[in-house]
């Protein structure tokens, strides 16, 4: 939806009256708004070696880097890319403190998160190889789906390794203590003379969420890797409970831990009715509570977005990174939405981003006086405002480190942090939005060019005001302060950890704030904390 809007954008020193189309950023306002908080919307998408792999000790797996854990404590959550491989790289042989493969201490890593207030999802993701090997040879691939060669995708039992392993993981990293121990084994075998041997633990209460694979309708594979939705609902019915008990009595996470959230793979396509229609499964296979709600096997939807020029219903490919606002991000977030409010449900995305490498299709640009890095840094924390808007509940973003800065293939150089654990504008952007008003849920937004969204907190006010627009544009706005004439106004600091601030006085209670494409934020004096 467009309209026609008169703008104020600054060329060459000068600020003009501007006529431009603009797309009308409109949440959706059918769902009730829940109290999620800001910090939810800011985290990042990591790997075990991010915590725990020590430059200066590469084979040293077992111990928290503390520079590489300050680095994660400017977001608000991780979603962990966990290989199924690491717990079980022999069939029926769990290890976890050391996994058997690559040595990693999860227990610890675990741990440290929970004690830093940092909520954990684990995306329980790839075949082992043991798997792949019921493959033909030229077929083996670890995003294979998750059952061995040959079996029935659309069966419950042809999941059941992957539920087994699932089951162990609940077991261990769960809050229920109530587990029969003859359920649990761990491989206590010590690699080598004085290693560390695993041991069985049972409801350490460090995991909440548990993510069923990764992007199951990965359709750029072919049908080895596919999963239609009524094949990725079978897959998750025995992930979730085994099938509603039927696979034994360690199979499934809700097996294991009833309070652990199960999350169903982003989707890559955003395609709503690939939910519905494992919905529609659920019915038919699992049919419904006692409360007549459906007997789903998955507590949150979950989809990925990154934004740019491709159109979802159009055959042309992407070219470069776009501001969020002018994605499809707010449409297929209130879609969603839509479907999962129906169901009771709540929606995550959890990859968002953009690269920083200037040939990538995902790129952020540079836009007048602004470097790629700083776009990268707008577009990133502004995704998080919109997804806040839409009632989205978390928001990861992908990722913490570069997977190849040189490399020209998409998503490879989307780091938010260096590898010389250098945070970059987005990360500065992201620590200084969580320490400000991590703690502030979304009330409403009260204009729609420029943005200005209202956050509340206990009795304070935050409003939030950015232009969804990428030309270099600047707007003078009128805020109005209610009864206040006082306010401290902040300012994103691309280099540094430290956000800016400023006192401001209102003129009859109106606050004449500069607004550009780089959020600011507006604390009346009343409120302000002192």
């Amino acid at each position: 939806m467009y309209r026609l809007l008169f703008i104020l954008f600054t060329v060459s020193g000068f600020t003009i009256l501007h006529s431009a189309s603009q797309p009308a950023a409109v949440p959706n306002n059918t769902v009730v708004n829940k109290p999620v908080k800001f910090e939810n919307m800011l985290g990042v998408n990591a790997f075990e070696w991010n915590f725990l792999q020590d430059p200066k000790d590469p084979n040293d797996g077992m111990h928290i880097v503390e520079p590489k854990m300050n680095v994660i404590r400017s977001f608000g959550g991780v979603r962990h890319y966990l290989d199924w491989e690491k717990i079980e790289a022999v069939k029926g042989s769990y290890t976890f403190n050391p996994t058997n493969k690559g040595g990693w201490n999860l227990d610890l890593m675990y741990q440290q998160c929970k004690e830093d207030g940092i909520d954990m999802l684990v995306c329980l993701k790839n075949c082992p190889g043991w798997l792949q090997n019921t493959y033909p040879e030229d077929s083996r691939d670890g995003e294979n789906v998750p059952a061995p060669y040959g079996l029935s995708k659309l069966k419950p039992a042809s999941y059941i390794d992957q539920a087994k392993a699932a089951f162990q993981f609940a077991a261990r990293y769960g809050s229920n203590k109530n587990i029969d121990p003859s359920l649990l084994s761990v491989n206590s075998t010590p690699r080598w003379n004085g290693d560390q041997v695993n041991q069985v633990k049972i409801g350490t209460d460090l995991v909440k969420y548990i993510e069923c694979d990764n992007e199951r309708d990965k359709w750029w594979k072919g049908d080895k890797a596919h999963q239609s939705a009524e094949e990725y609902a079978a897959n998750l019915s025995a992930f979730y409970d085994g099938d509603k008990g039927k696979l034994g009595k360690n199979v499934g996470v809700k097996t294991a831990d009833p309070k652990m959230k199960v999350v169903m793979a982003g989707l890559a396509a955003t395609d709503v009715n690939y939910v519905a229609q494992m919905i529609e499964w659920c019915k038919q296979n699992r049919g419904y509570k006692k409360d007549g709600s459906v007997d789903l096997c998955f507590d949150v939807i979950n989809f990925h977005l990154y934004s740019n020029d491709h159109k979802k219903n159009r055959g042309d490919q992407r070219t470069v990174g776009i501001a969020p606002e002018l994605s499809e991000a707010g449409q297929v977030s209130d879609d969603f939405v839509k479907l999962a409010t129906a169901n009771n449900l709540p929606v995550w995305v959890t990859e968002a981003g953009y690269d920083v490498n200037p040939h990538s299709p995902q790129r952020a640009i540079s836009i007048g006086n602004k470097p790629a890095l700083i776009t990268q840094a707008d577009w990133i924390i502004r995704t998080a405002f919109l997804y806040a808007r839409h009632h989205i509940e978390k928001l990861f973003f992908y990722e913490l480190y570069d997977d190849n800065s040189e490399s020209y293939t998409q998503y490879a150089s989307s780091g938010l942090v260096n590898d010389n654990l250098v945070q970059r504008p987005a990360a500065n952007y992201i620590y200084q939005a969580k320490n400000l008003m991590g703690k502030y849920i979304y009330k409403s937004t009260i204009s729609q060019y420029p943005l200005v969204d209202e956050y509340v907190y206990q009795d304070k006010t935050m409003y939030v005001l950015m232009l969804p627009a990428q030309t270099g544009a600047t707007y003078l706005y009128h805020l109005s302060l209610a009864n206040s004439k006082n306010a401290v106004v902040y300012h994103l600091n691309p280099s540094g950890s430290k956000i800016t601030e400023e006192k401001a006085v209102a003129n009859n209670n109106k606050l004449d704030i500069q607004v550009t494409e780089t959020p600011v934020f507006v604390e009346s004096e009343t409120n302000a904390s002192k």
